[in-house]
């Protein structure tokens, strides 16, 4: 995309979800399962974000067309105007891929997020819900194992998804935190799968779940405290 188009679409990604702050605390902070009239008060946010942007005088139509239409569908199952297949703006539609990829790998008050990887693969299978060609263009900028994902290496260590690399889709960089072999937790070590002369692979992807590392988002952000709970 041409270097306006991608500002645009940065502008619009940090706004898209403002209307959130006209939705009552104690339902989205609601640890069980919405009822219908809460759930109806949710899909207002689009709207309601969409009122807020032009009454601060937001005139940028891509941020507004995201904000409005993040949650519509391509096969037109979404809302707030139940839009279809090119009624949809590109920037609508690539608004939907990232706004549940974020939604459903981020911990919320009634569950956990899902693993990255899983996360793709369950996204894939929604047939009709976003743009192919945007969801692929997606996938690939985020790797086959995206980061944050658990893996299995050739070595017997488990290691943490670091960032992907521009060589190779199947050889991300990572950082080990737990050795197969020993049962135990090892010192972080960063290893670029793709660097030259480097032997070490990917054998298979893991559930966090299983190996009770909670401290998987805190290993590659480097920020602390930023757990799975």
């Amino acid at each position: 995309m041409p270097d306006d188009e991608t500002r645009a679409a940065g502008f619009a990604g940090l706004l898209h979800d403002v209307g959130k702050a006209d939705i009552p605390l104690e339902i989205l902070n609601k640890p069980g399962r919405l009822s219908d009239e809460e759930f109806a008060i949710v899909r207002e946010h689009p709207r309601k974000g969409w009122e807020r942007l032009r009454a601060a005088g937001i005139e940028d139509e891509a941020a507004l067309e995201v904000c409005l239409h993040h949650h519509e569908r391509m096969d037109g199952g979404g809302y707030p105007d139940g839009l279809q297949g090119e009624a949809l703006t590109l920037l609508a539609r690539m608004g939907a891929v990232c706004d549940v990829y974020d939604a459903i790998t981020s911990n919320r008050p009634d569950k956990a997020g899902w693993d990255p990887a899983e996360s793709l693969k369950r996204m894939a299978s929604w047939k009709g819900h976003f743009d192919e060609r945007v969801f692929q263009a997606f996938v690939r900028s985020l790797g086959i194992y995206p980061v944050g994902s658990l893996v299995r290496l050739s070595n017997g260590r488990l290691a943490v998804v670091v960032e992907p690399s521009p060589r190779s889709l199947l050889k991300p960089v990572v950082k080990t935190v737990f050795s197969t072999r020993s049962g135990e937790r090892v010192v972080p070590e960063s290893i670029d799968l793709s660097a030259p002369g480097c032997t070490v692979q990917v054998v298979q992807r893991e559930d966090p779940a299983q190996w009770k590392i909670p401290d998987l988002d805190e290993i590659w952000s480097g920020i602390p405290g930023l757990g799975r709970g």
